[in-house]
């Protein structure tokens, strides 16, 4: 009697493909976090990256509903913004809260402007019970960072 060769199913390397995605976007979305003991929308480990990142959205569109807000809830807006055109399936919110202030960014769907991938989005933020809102465009650059178009 011979060994038999271990069965294999056809899709069975796709499918260990799609979980190991899987596993590592898990892995990555804990990284990502809008408060918490990491800090910051990359984690404590990368608060320099995350500040080039937030500081290329050049005060997003959050600065042009005209809510003023602190230091921290403009952290946090921006972060939403940036989490939203990033990694947000289009029409899918991306919520922040920060002492007193909250806020929902929505993304549409990519489109394409020559090499660089844009998305149209809305932000609307929350004060003292009155709500402001802006729209606004930003396409990806090849460093990852998003730039807003004016």
């Amino acid at each position: 009697m011979t060994d038999a060769a271990p069965l294999k199913f056809p899709g069975q390397g796709m499918m260990a493909m799609v979980l190991s995605l899987l596993a590592v976007l898990f892995g990555l979305s804990s990284c990502v976090s809008s408060k918490g003991a990491g800090g910051g929308l990359f984690g404590g480990r990368t608060e320099n990256r995350s500040a080039i990142y937030l500081a290329a959205l050049q005060g997003g569109i959050v600065s042009k509903t005209g809510a003023v807000l602190s230091k921290g809830q403009m952290q946090r807006a921006l972060e939403a913004e940036y989490r939203a055109l990033e990694a947000a399936p289009g029409g899918q919110a991306m919520n922040w809260n920060d002492e007193g202030a909250e806020g929902e960014v929505v993304a549409a769907a990519p489109y394409q402007v020559g090499n660089q991938n844009c998305r149209q989005y809305t932000h609307s933020v929350t004060v003292k019970g009155k709500t402001y809102e802006a729209r606004g465009a930003a396409c990806r650059n090849d460093d990852g960072t998003w730039t807003p178009l004016t």
